[in-house]
């Protein structure tokens, strides 16, 4: 009977409980509309705006801009970029066509020598490679400037030259500390294309981009010469914007050549290398190389 009237009195007091908690439970959670529960049904409060400092908008605005300017620019770079090199596509074609068509024509010419049985006389040649070849013991005072005025300050060191008679008078009076001659169209790439390094600001820089090239000889030629093809160009035919290019480009610092010079206090006609070698200065360039 004890352990009845317990668990009869534990039973009372849970109901109690539950209709204690479900009195306090609000409508909501009961299930029970809120219109029901509390009256009318209120709308719920807006967002709260949250103030931009105008500082952060006007930020917003200028970084929209600059954006939007870099993007112009960037295209319009491109545009101009692209045409610029369809340009110097068309003038390397037109270079090649123009060699082939010198070199068919000696051949032409020497045929028709040839049947006529006679002998045709090339033209002379325009452009030197002059190269320095020995230090300055025991070098007059005279010839040592005439070095200074070649640009020919160190051995090894080599430049384009126009051939005219007061080059050929400096190169005389030079003659035993020099070597020069005739380079062809191979030779003159290779060195460009190799050694070749600009005069930028009193500096020595290697041309590795066109953009180089159309800094500093762009404006001076008038836009004849923007890219390394046309310096090629004109170094090889000796144009009209020689001087220019010569000034642009630093002495070529040559390597000794492979193999050893054979006697460079000798002439070249005496078995030495030094003076004029004419066309046989190119084997000895593509061995400094």
């Amino acid at each position: 009977f004890f352990w009845f009237a317990h668990a009869q009195a534990l039973s009372k007091s849970s109901m109690v409980c539950g209709s204690r908690a479900l009195q306090s439970t609000p409508p909501r959670a009961l299930g029970v509309p809120l219109a029901k529960a509390n009256g009318p049904l209120r709308p719920a409060p807006a967002p709260r705006q949250v103030a931009v400092p105008e500082s952060v908008l006007k930020k917003r605005k200028r970084q929209e801009k600059w954006a939007a300017d870099k993007a112009a620019a960037t295209s319009a770079a491109e545009t101009k970029a692209a045409a610029k090199r369809k340009d110097i596509f068309k003038r390397a074609e037109a270079y090649v066509a123009e060699y082939r068509s010198a070199e068919q024509q000696l051949v032409t010419m020497k045929r028709a020598a040839r049947k006529a049985g006679t002998f045709y006389v090339e033209p002379e040649h325009k452009l030197l490679f002059v190269m320095r070849l020995r230090g300055i013991n025991g070098m007059h005072p005279k010839t040592r400037k005439i070095m200074q005025v070649l640009r020919l300050l160190q051995i090894n060191n080599g430049v384009f030259m126009k051939v005219n008679k007061a080059t050929m008078n400096m190169l005389v009076k030079v003659d035993p500390y020099i070597m020069y001659g005739y380079p062809n169209l191979k030779t003159v790439k290779e060195l460009v294309y190799k050694r070749g390094h600009a005069k930028v600001n009193g500096q020595r820089v290697p041309i590795t981009d066109n953009e180089i090239i159309e800094k500093a000889l762009g404006e001076k030629t008038k836009g004849k010469i923007i890219c390394i093809e046309d310096l090629v160009h004109e170094l090889y035919t000796v144009g009209p914007h020689f001087k220019e290019c010569t000034k642009f480009l630093w002495p070529f610092k040559m390597n000794c050549p492979v193999g050893g010079f054979s006697r460079i206090r000798n002439h070249f006609v005496e078995g030495g290398d030094a003076g004029n070698r004419e066309e046989y200065v190119n084997e000895l360039i593509r061995r400094m190389l």
